[in-house]
């Protein structure tokens, strides 16, 4: 009967994480708040629609909450009660009610988060990717919030890192957003991680949604790593509620001309610290790096790569690099340009990017 009454103040129209602390503490259990009198709410200083509700709850959504809990793996833990992460229970506005789907274990994990632009470079990209992997080969669990770019690279980085990665979704967890992300979902729980949602079923991805989702990111975590971020960005917010919190911030640095990299530079003048490596985040933490075994790549012999591509590279930029440019610096026709490009991009020393190629090593 109380999870039923938690779960129908959770609903309650204007009470968030805060008031509803204050509310149970105030009444002592929820049982006393649903059976106070209109006029007690009222002299709380309760809004009339959230006193309307607490005497009059919509019990079908509670049901639908009541019923996704009923499925396997299914979890909603209280801020105070077992499983209930404990980096999280000491931000100032913990989730009263946290939905978990997969392995609550995993919130007791070690984590950083890795979170960006939706819309990133190919090299931003691969820098969350990389980063996500090689976080992971050293024991840290990557979170991040299940969305477009930079976000999915951490978590697919994650996910071949053998790895546990954790997704915050700004939805319920009866829904996986962006839909397109639904393989990627099943993927995290399948392999041992955990879907994270303070909002209960049948809640859409509303605007509003996403900064509380942030704060959970950066809550359950020792620091934020940001990869390519516009300087108006959730990923700024998502830093900003990190440092509230006393988290870690880590930013990669960018070019100058990359509107993608401004928000990134502008949170390293602010004082967050730039990463180069792995290693850079691994000293905060005190954490030594695991040797491991390289990927292998397919590349041409040594002779072929320095003779045909990689007098090349000294002319392509970690920015994008259009053909022309190349044409133009080089003397060269664009068709050997194009072939030299190609050998280049198989070997992995650069990816394509919009409006040319990028160098990446």
């Amino acid at each position: 009967m109380e999870l039923r009454l938690l779960l129908a103040l959770l609903r309650t129209p204007r009470v968030g994480p805060r008031t509803f602390g204050t509310l149970i503490e105030y009444f002592g259990s929820p049982g006393e708040i649903f059976g106070a009198s209109a006029a007690t709410l009222a002299t709380l200083g309760l809004a009339r629609e959230t006193v309307e509700w607490l005497k009059k709850p919509d019990w079908k959504k509670v049901e639908s909450d009541l019923r996704w809990l009923e499925c396997e793996g299914h979890h909603c833990l209280g801020v105070n009660g077992q499983g209930y992460p404990q980096m999280l229970a000491e931000i100032p506005d913990p989730p009263p009610l946290l939905f978990v789907r997969g392995n609550v274990s995993a919130l007791a994990r070690q984590q950083i988060a890795v979170v960006g632009s939706r819309n990133p470079s190919p090299v931003g990209e691969k820098f969350a990717w990389d980063f996500s992997r090689a976080l992971v080969e050293t024991g840290f669990a990557v979170t991040s919030g299940l969305a477009l770019g930079i976000d999915a690279a951490a978590h697919l980085g994650a996910l071949d890192g053998g790895g546990l990665t954790l997704a915050v979704a700004g939805t319920g967890l009866d829904q996986v957003y962006p839909r397109r992300h639904l393989e990627l979902a099943e993927d995290i729980v399948g392999r041992g991680g955990a879907l994270v949602s303070e909002f209960p079923t049948l809640s859409p991805p509303q605007a509003a949604n996403f900064p509380r989702r942030n704060r959970i990111i950066s809550g359950l975590s020792l620091g934020v790593l940001v990869v390519e971020a516009a300087l108006r960005s959730g990923s700024l917010i998502t830093a900003r509620m990190a440092l509230e919190q006393g988290r870690e911030v880590f930013a990669l640095p960018g070019s100058v001309n990359n509107p993608l990299a401004r928000g990134c530079n502008a949170l390293i003048k602010q004082g967050a610290k730039l990463v180069e490596t792995v290693d850079d985040i691994l000293d905060e933490f005190d954490v030594t790096r695991l040797p491991t075994k390289p990927v292998a790549q397919w590349q041409l012999p040594l002779g072929e790569q320095d003779s045909e591509c990689h007098w090349l590279l000294k002319y392509i930029a970690y920015a994008p690099t259009s053909v022309d440019t190349l044409v133009a610096s080089t003397g060269n026709a664009p068709e050997s340009i194009a072939s030299v490009l190609l050998s280049l991009e198989l070997q992995g020393h650069i990816v394509s990017a919009e409006g040319g190629y990028s160098r990446i090593r």
